[in-house]
């Protein structure tokens, strides 16, 4: 996986204000969870909060181990039509939760927003859309659509790599099994390849965002 997307174009876009001025009111994300799916999922939820209180003072490399740990531990992996009757869905975060279960992009989608809270700067975070090799148990691999979450230290830095496969947050150097395809956030979208999927995925982030606010992520 390369250090960074190979064509430098960024597309500036509305994103309804998500990003800079972000901050979480826990209150309200409680009362649309619970209004939503009862109070079933009232126990996780109260756990990711107590992370991100103990994740809060601590420097972003703790906050990025701390974040990538819980949820790849709390949440387990599940395809969008066994949830959502749905080839692909995107889900809030509460959505997740109340899952308790998500695919790559809700794993990668949950981590972003939680880092966002811990204060981790837009500009250091980016969703990735990439090809990914897997080996199959009998010989030969096979290659899938796959999300993961970059995290820059520094503007041209080499990013970490936040992954629901591989649990272990590598540098993208070290990802061989990683082609990136496209990478967005809450400030744009650098695009890797000019095409079709990009669009339709951008009018998918979107449409989260906008759920998302919905739900008291500001």
């Amino acid at each position: 996986m390369p250090r960074r997307l190979h064509v430098p174009l960024l597309l500036l876009l509305a994103w309804l204000g998500l990003g800079a001025a972000f901050g979480l009111d826990f209150q309200r994300l409680h009362d649309s969870l619970t209004a939503r799916f009862g109070n079933g999922p009232e126990a996780l939820f109260a756990d990711w909060r107590q992370m991100l209180g103990s994740a809060r003072n601590g420097s972003e490399q703790d906050k990025i181990r701390q974040v990538n740990d819980f949820i790849n531990r709390r949440i387990a992996f599940d395809d969008d039509f066994s949830l959502w009757g749905q080839s692909d869905y995107w889900a809030t975060p509460l959505e997740t939760m109340a899952q308790n279960r998500g695919d790559c992009e809700d794993f990668s989608i949950i981590k972003y927003f939680s880092l966002l809270e811990l204060g981790i700067p837009v500009n250091k975070l980016r969703l990735v859309y990439v090809r990914a090799t897997q080996a199959m148990p009998g010989g030969g691999s096979i290659q899938q659509a796959h999300m993961v979450l970059a995290y820059y230290p520094r503007p041209n830095a080499e990013p970490l790599v936040l992954d629901n496969l591989n649990k272990q947050i590598l540098p993208a150097s070290q990802r061989h099994d990683l082609a990136p395809v496209f990478s967005f956030n809450s400030a744009g979208l650098w695009q890797g390849t000019g095409n079709q999927s990009s669009k339709s995925n951008l009018s998918r982030w979107q449409d989260l965002l906008a759920r998302a606010r919905a739900e008291g992520f500001q």
